[in-house]
């Protein structure tokens, strides 16, 4: 049965140990500091002013419509450059729950005849 004493106390591994009671000291520690260091911040800020906008260096802010930028637009290079990947996965993505397990049972049978042959070269060095 666990007590108090058993889950506060030092736990050694083989690279260090494990303290719960120094692991909340350094969380407090680490807080203390960030409150610290917000009360050097500026405080001149002003909400629901100009200072809340986002810079978007000198250009002024229109609707967000006319702001945004597609993705297809700034992915452009990467996606041609790639098409043939792209339009292969395409054609592979059905969007059935059931093909992506399928896929994903082959996968690990897969990644486990590996490991198990591997393991057994080595073994056999």
């Amino acid at each position: 049965m666990f007590t108090l004493e058993s889950l506060l106390e030092t736990f050694q591994t083989g690279s260090g140990f494990w303290n719960p009671i120094i692991w909340v000291v350094a969380i407090l520690v680490a807080f203390l500091i960030a409150v610290i260091l917000r009360g050097f911040g500026n405080k001149e800020y002003k909400k629901n002013t100009g200072q809340t906008q986002a810079f978007l260096s000198g250009n002024p802010e229109y609707e967000k419509e006319q702001m945004h930028i597609k993705s297809s637009n700034i992915y452009w290079g990467f996606t041609e450059s790639l098409k043939w990947v792209f339009d292969s996965l395409k054609k592979m993505h059905t969007g059935n729950v059931s093909d992506y397990a399928l896929w994903f049972v082959i996968v690990m049978a897969i990644l486990f005849v590996v490991l198990i042959v591997g393991e057994n070269l080595v073994g056999a060095i």
